[in-house]
């Protein structure tokens, strides 16, 4: 995974805890490691789709989330990231009530970090609901 850094769990906590999407969605950080985080996200109707599952949206949007924290975990500190590309393919309708998005490195380059993503109904893990490739690309923080 390259070089631990110190103090990688509070930066991404802190991050996590500034960004309003994954608040507004009512997503949770529920483990933070080196190199793989987990994002829950509870089945709200406000977004759900017309057929009253997960909208895909939101779903995709927690395993990029997962996917860049996973990144940001073995990025340099003083440094962010962000998702560059994504491709995602949706397996099974989100119908329980909550998912579970977990995010890894599969690889880190110092500007490149490729991820994978897997979400799965969090009553049901044998579910596989949806599986993400991602690139995300670390810059200076602001």
């Amino acid at each position: 995974m390259g070089a631990s850094h110190e103090g990688f769990e509070t930066r991404v906590r802190d991050s996590f805890g500034r960004q309003t999407f994954m608040r507004t969605l009512g997503a949770t950080l529920e483990e933070v490691g080196e190199g793989r985080t987990t994002i829950r996200l509870r089945r709200d109707r406000a977004f759900g789709q017309q057929h009253g599952y997960l909208h895909a949206g939101a779903l995709i949007a927690v395993l990029d989330s997962a996917c860049g924290y996973a990144a940001l975990s073995v990025a340099a500190p003083g440094s962010e990231v962000l998702t560059a590309e994504l491709k995602v393919n949706l397996l099974a309708p989100a119908a329980g009530a909550a998912v579970i998005a977990r995010g890894r490195v599969v690889r880190a380059g110092r500007t490149l970090v490729v991820c994978q993503g897997n979400a799965h109904d969090a009553d049901d893990p044998s579910k596989h609901l949806a599986t993400m490739l991602a690139t995300m690309v670390v810059v200076p923080a602001p």
